[in-house]
């Protein structure tokens, strides 16, 4: 009996990060990509190929990777974000695989969420037991972004339209009203994929 595993995915400032917290919160095993992206940034050989191809001036005092500097130069040059994607797609994939084949080995989990924010793009729907999307309308996601202070048109343009996703998901979920409804909306996909699948 193994675990299945499902792909969370949604456009930027849909509450992707809500609903993989809430699946955590229902005893599911979750993995966020950004964590692992913050992981593969604390790494020598990334940190490295980052400094040669952007400088010292993504970098902090303390050596650690500037993300908030480093996107800005990357957008800012026409190749960055393909360079980028190039470093860490791959490792992203590995540390993405090795914790799915440890999380089931273990045997203690009943449903594994995994969070790719371009897991369209990238073309891994495939990878997973099915795929679930969190949207919202652009007003509230750009809302939602601006006040985090990024931008949203730079990020949203490298995307699918939430249109084309959640004509491609399994599961899928606008998240424009209150909290209490994407909890719900969470549980209830923990209680129909959570049963483990026959190996």
């Amino acid at each position: 009996m193994v675990p299945r595993c499902l792909g969370l995915t949604g456009g930027i400032g849909a509450g992707k990060s809500t609903a993989l917290a809430g699946f955590a919160a229902c005893g599911a095993a979750t993995l966020s990509s950004d964590d692992v992206v913050h992981g593969l940034y604390a790494r020598d050989d990334v940190r490295e190929l980052v400094r040669e191809r952007f400088g010292a001036v993504v970098f902090r005092d303390d050596g650690s990777v500037d993300r908030s500097a480093l996107g800005e130069r990357a957008f800012a040059d026409p190749a960055g974000i393909t360079f980028l994607e190039g470093i860490l797609y791959p490792r992203i994939q590995e540390v993405r695989d090795a914790w799915v084949v440890a999380r089931r080995a273990e045997g203690l989990w009943p449903l594994l969420v995994v969070e790719v924010p371009l897991l369209f793009e990238a073309d891994l729907a495939g990878e997973f037991d099915a795929v679930l999307v969190v949207s919202a309308s652009e007003r509230v996601r750009r809302g939602r972004v601006t006040a985090r202070g990024q931008d949203f048109g730079e990020r949203a343009d490298r995307q699918w339209t939430e249109e084309r996703k959640l004509g491609a998901a399994d599961r899928a979920f606008v998240n424009d009203g209150d909290p209490e409804s994407l909890d719900d909306w969470v549980h209830g996909v923990f209680e129909d994929f959570a049963t483990p699948a026959i190996s």
